[in-house]
Protein backbone atom coordinates (compact mmCIF):
# COMPACT_ATOMS: atom_id res chain seq x y z
CA UNK A 1 0.00 0.00 0.00
CA UNK A 2 1.53 3.58 -0.77
CA UNK A 3 1.68 5.74 1.61
CA UNK A 4 -0.73 9.45 0.99
CA UNK A 5 1.04 12.37 1.45
CA UNK A 6 1.05 13.68 5.74
CA UNK A 7 1.29 10.92 8.63
CA UNK A 8 0.07 7.36 8.89
CA UNK A 9 0.21 5.50 12.39
CA UNK A 10 -1.71 2.94 13.68
CA UNK A 11 -1.68 0.34 16.72
CA UNK A 12 0.64 -2.14 17.98
CA UNK A 13 -1.21 -5.24 16.37
CA UNK A 14 -2.23 -4.03 13.48
CA UNK A 15 -6.05 -3.81 14.19
CA UNK A 16 -6.73 0.34 14.05
CA UNK A 17 -4.77 2.37 11.38
CA UNK A 18 -5.27 5.48 10.28
CA UNK A 19 -4.00 8.45 8.23
CA UNK A 20 -3.73 12.25 8.57
CA UNK A 21 -3.51 13.85 4.89
CA UNK A 22 -1.53 17.31 6.15
CA UNK A 23 0.50 18.80 8.94
CA UNK A 24 -0.61 18.05 12.61
CA UNK A 25 -0.74 20.88 14.66
CA UNK A 26 0.01 21.76 18.05
CA UNK A 27 2.41 18.88 19.07
CA UNK A 28 2.67 18.89 22.69
CA UNK A 29 3.19 16.91 25.79
CA UNK A 30 0.58 16.54 27.72
CA UNK A 31 1.25 15.83 31.58
CA UNK A 32 -2.28 15.71 33.42
CA UNK A 33 -3.66 12.98 35.25
CA UNK A 34 -6.01 11.98 32.71
CA UNK A 35 -3.10 11.75 30.02
CA UNK A 36 -0.96 10.07 32.76
CA UNK A 37 -3.50 7.34 33.16
CA UNK A 38 -5.13 6.83 29.88
CA UNK A 39 -1.27 6.24 28.81
CA UNK A 40 -0.02 4.45 31.45
CA UNK A 41 2.92 7.17 31.08
CA UNK A 42 4.17 9.97 32.65
CA UNK A 43 2.91 12.50 30.29
CA UNK A 44 1.02 11.49 26.47
CA UNK A 45 2.66 13.23 23.58
CA UNK A 46 -0.35 14.49 21.20
CA UNK A 47 -1.10 16.70 17.76
CA UNK A 48 -3.91 17.70 15.80
CA UNK A 49 -5.25 16.45 12.74
CA UNK A 50 -7.92 18.08 10.82
CA UNK A 51 -11.12 16.06 10.59
CA UNK A 52 -11.53 16.63 7.01
CA UNK A 53 -7.60 15.52 6.36
CA UNK A 54 -7.84 12.44 8.60
CA UNK A 55 -9.10 8.60 8.23
CA UNK A 56 -9.26 5.64 9.66
CA UNK A 57 -7.48 2.83 6.86
CA UNK A 58 -8.42 0.02 8.96
CA UNK A 59 -10.37 -1.12 11.94
CA UNK A 60 -12.39 0.89 14.52
CA UNK A 61 -11.03 2.02 17.67
CA UNK A 62 -12.53 1.23 20.60
CA UNK A 63 -13.62 4.84 23.37
CA UNK A 64 -13.73 5.41 26.34
CA UNK A 65 -15.29 8.74 27.80
CA UNK A 66 -12.62 10.23 30.35
CA UNK A 67 -15.00 12.98 30.70
CA UNK A 68 -18.51 14.40 29.88
CA UNK A 69 -16.03 16.40 27.25
CA UNK A 70 -13.56 14.22 25.98
CA UNK A 71 -13.54 10.63 24.38
CA UNK A 72 -10.16 9.05 24.20
CA UNK A 73 -9.43 6.30 21.39
CA UNK A 74 -7.81 2.58 21.96
CA UNK A 75 -7.31 -0.83 19.79
CA UNK A 76 -9.68 -2.44 21.75
CA UNK A 77 -7.67 -6.06 21.10
CA UNK A 78 -3.77 -4.74 22.18
CA UNK A 79 -5.11 -1.45 24.01
CA UNK A 80 -2.54 1.14 21.94
CA UNK A 81 -3.82 4.69 23.26
CA UNK A 82 -4.75 6.30 19.60
CA UNK A 83 -6.82 9.18 19.91
CA UNK A 84 -7.94 12.43 22.04
CA UNK A 85 -11.13 13.17 20.59
CA UNK A 86 -13.53 16.37 21.49
CA UNK A 87 -16.44 15.45 19.55
CA UNK A 88 -18.19 18.40 17.85
CA UNK A 89 -14.87 20.23 16.78
CA UNK A 90 -13.08 20.14 13.40
CA UNK A 91 -9.95 18.02 14.87
CA UNK A 92 -8.41 15.03 16.21
CA UNK A 93 -5.54 14.54 18.59
CA UNK A 94 -3.23 11.60 17.77
CA UNK A 95 -0.93 10.20 20.22
CA UNK A 96 2.42 10.63 18.89
CA UNK A 97 3.62 7.30 19.74
CA UNK A 98 1.56 5.62 17.43
CA UNK A 99 2.73 7.14 14.49
CA UNK A 100 4.90 5.42 12.23
CA UNK A 101 7.44 7.79 12.13
CA UNK A 102 7.20 9.66 15.55
CA UNK A 103 10.37 11.15 14.98
CA UNK A 104 9.31 13.09 12.53
CA UNK A 105 7.05 15.77 14.78
CA UNK A 106 8.74 17.14 17.61
CA UNK A 107 6.72 19.20 20.60
CA UNK A 108 6.41 22.43 20.79
CA UNK A 109 4.87 22.76 23.82
CA UNK A 110 3.98 21.18 27.01
CA UNK A 111 0.68 21.61 28.88
CA UNK A 112 -0.54 20.76 32.46
CA UNK A 113 2.40 21.12 34.41
CA UNK A 114 0.78 20.81 37.68
CA UNK A 115 0.82 17.11 37.20
CA UNK A 116 4.42 16.73 35.79
CA UNK A 117 6.85 14.42 37.41
CA UNK A 118 8.55 16.86 39.77
CA UNK A 119 12.27 14.63 38.92
CA UNK A 120 11.55 14.80 35.11
CA UNK A 121 14.22 16.98 34.35
CA UNK A 122 16.50 14.41 36.03
CA UNK A 123 15.83 11.65 33.05
CA UNK A 124 19.03 12.91 31.23
CA UNK A 125 21.31 12.59 33.86
CA UNK A 126 20.10 8.68 35.04
CA UNK A 127 23.31 6.06 34.29
CA UNK A 128 22.81 4.70 30.81
CA UNK A 129 22.68 0.36 31.03
CA UNK A 130 25.10 -0.20 28.14
CA UNK A 131 23.84 -2.58 25.15
CA UNK A 132 24.37 -6.33 26.40
CA UNK A 133 25.39 -9.39 24.58
CA UNK A 134 21.91 -10.64 24.13
CA UNK A 135 21.85 -11.30 20.53
CA UNK A 136 19.86 -14.20 20.54
CA UNK A 137 17.02 -12.76 23.29
CA UNK A 138 16.70 -10.40 20.28
CA UNK A 139 16.77 -12.87 17.43
CA UNK A 140 14.33 -14.55 19.21
CA UNK A 141 12.19 -11.66 19.81
CA UNK A 142 12.81 -10.60 16.18
CA UNK A 143 11.91 -13.63 14.84
CA UNK A 144 8.85 -14.52 16.61
CA UNK A 145 7.41 -10.48 16.65
CA UNK A 146 3.62 -10.30 16.18
CA UNK A 147 3.89 -6.13 16.15
CA UNK A 148 2.43 -4.29 13.06
CA UNK A 149 5.47 -3.07 10.84
CA UNK A 150 5.18 1.05 10.58
CA UNK A 151 4.06 1.36 7.51
CA UNK A 152 1.04 0.75 5.78
CA UNK A 153 0.27 -2.95 4.40
CA UNK A 154 -2.42 -4.28 2.24
CA UNK A 155 -3.83 -7.16 5.01
CA UNK A 156 -2.57 -7.85 8.53
CA UNK A 157 -1.62 -10.22 9.83
CA UNK A 158 0.17 -10.83 7.15
CA UNK A 159 0.04 -14.37 6.09
CA UNK A 160 2.91 -16.42 7.14
CA UNK A 161 4.73 -17.95 3.71
CA UNK A 162 4.67 -22.28 3.93
CA UNK A 163 7.86 -22.95 2.43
Amino acid sequence: MTPKAGYSGGCQCGAVRYQAATELGYPHLCHCRMCQKASGNYALPLASAKRADFELTRGEPSWFHSSDLVRRGFCGTCGTPLFYDIPGTDFINVTLGSLDEPMAVQPVAQSNLAAKMPWFHALDVLPVEPDGDEAERTEAIRSSNHQHPDYDTQTWPQEKSHD
